[in-house]
């Protein structure tokens, strides 16, 4: 009885795990950026996405249940991704985990809210200029994106995989934001993260 008791108390303490700030509007202390650190910079409290391909990780792990949240700004032509179940990489683009796409108007037909190359959408929800809301909620095998709350993909992910995708599952890691080119210019307001 009091096993169950004290189950009981975690589940109802894990689903109501309070939002934790990754990003403080000041620094970026907690995060490890690869290749090009002048492509993240900081102003006015914003996280400024604009320049050569790098990636700015989170020196933090993700359980197995998490939502993440940020609030985004894209410009004309922008693009940029917010990786989940990653791993920091020297160099290149990000191996493990998925990236989510952030990207209203670029060459890429790929939009906001994409599993990138996995499950994709074309259909804009915003416009660039405009603040909105992007959720990642992974729980289990399933990965959900939102924006502004409306559900945008849903991706079950396969129980096998072909040789060579092993590093591109749902598994511990870490949260990246993408800097993707010099043309792409991306704002990132708040970064937020919470258990489930």
């Amino acid at each position: 009885m009091k096993n169950l008791l004290f189950l009981l108390l975690l589940a109802s303490f894990t689903s109501n795990a309070q939002w934790i700030d990754l990003f403080n509007g000041q620094d970026l202390n907690n995060w490890k950026v690869s290749e090009n650190p002048s492509s993240f910079h900081i102003e006015n409290g914003e996280l400024i996405v604009n320049g050569n391909r790098g990636h700015l990780f989170y020196n933090g792990y993700t359980p197995k249940n998490f939502e993440v949240h940020a609030r985004v700004k894209t410009y004309p032509g922008a693009n940029s991704g917010l990786y989940v179940c990653t791993a920091f990489l020297e160099n290149d683009w990000p191996k493990q985990g998925y990236e989510i796409q952030v990207n209203n108007s670029h060459t890429d037909w790929r939009r906001t809210a994409s599993v990138y190359g996995i499950q994709d959408t074309k259909e804009t929800f915003v416009k660039d200029g405009e603040w909105f809301d992007l959720n990642v909620i992974v729980q289990g095998n399933h990965i959900t994106t939102k924006i502004n709350g409306k559900t945008i993909i849903e991706f079950t992910e396969p129980e096998s995989v072909t040789k060579g995708d092993d590093a591109r599952r749902i598994q511990t890691g870490t949260i990246a934001i993408q800097a993707h080119d010099p043309n792409s210019k991306v704002v990132y307001q708040s970064i937020q993260f919470r258990s489930l």
